[in-house]
């Protein structure tokens, strides 16, 4: 279903398939399709931003604020800052 919408919108996809997909992919055989591409690099690329977005929502400013954008955007730099000095 998201495989599809990304399709739709002309989107390529970085999501790995499900082992439990690709099981009943292989048991339908030539009706189960082809397997959905992979790219290795940009799932990594896609999990660093994900990690950082959560390292982000850990603090309660910017996880619960709904500001204007200038003043949510100094919150999420000052997040930012602060979890690249600890690092």
């Amino acid at each position: 279903m998201i495989r599809a919408y990304l399709r739709r919108g002309g989107i390529r996809h970085a999501i790995p398939e499900k082992r439990d997909s690709k099981s009943a992919r292989l048991r339908k055989g030539s009706r189960g399709g082809r397997p959905p591409g992979f790219d290795t690099a940009r799932y990594k690329a896609r999990n660093s931003v994900e990690r950082a977005v959560n390292k982000l929502k850990q603090f309660r400013a910017v996880a619960t604020r709904h500001e204007r954008g200038y003043v949510y955007l100094g919150t999420v730099t000052a997040a930012a800052l602060l979890i690249w000095l600890r690092c």
